[in-house]
């Protein structure tokens, strides 16, 4: 699994001009579901994530958790985060699961956060999406759980 995650002041969501999904102070995850990636690999990175401590303490030090400052979590799946883009000039998709299994693993995903106790927005599988962010810092981290330890 792959994730980009970006601190921010407020998201949202939008699908045919409808918004879907939205938040305030938090993390906007972007998610990509490889087709090897497990459920074990779902925990790994909620888990990791939702424990990051990215935001600003009294001391302007990276020091504080989403736990500490109240935040939620807006959650899009993005399959095009396993484009390889190292030949021509179309990006080819091979290593992104199949809808069915990106589907399953991204509402497993989401319902991980949710046992955390955040509020958690999602955006709409499968779905053209508009994504809207106030990036805060800008603080913006790419995960791989292939990297986790």
């Amino acid at each position: 699994m792959r994730a980009v995650l970006s601190k921010v002041a407020s998201a949202a969501v939008r699908v045919d001009g409808k918004t879907v999904g939205a938040i305030g102070r938090g993390f906007l995850i972007l998610l990509g579901v490889a087709h090897e990636d497990t459920e074990a690999q779902c925990q790994k990175l909620a888990d990791k994530l939702c424990g990051l401590r990215i935001f600003d303490d009294e001391n302007d030090k990276i020091n504080l958790s989403l736990d500490d400052v109240g935040g939620e979590l807006l959650i899009v799946s993005q399959f095009t985060l396993y484009g390889n883009c190292r030949k021509g000039r179309r990006p080819e998709f091979l290593r992104a699961a199949r809808p069915e299994t990106a589907r399953a693993l991204y509402e497993h995903f989401v319902a991980l956060c949710r046992e955390k106790g955040y509020r958690v927005a999602t955006g709409e599988f499968g779905a053209h999406m508009e994504v809207e962010s106030v990036n805060d810092g800008p603080f913006t981290l790419i995960v791989d759980t292939e990297e986790l330890k």
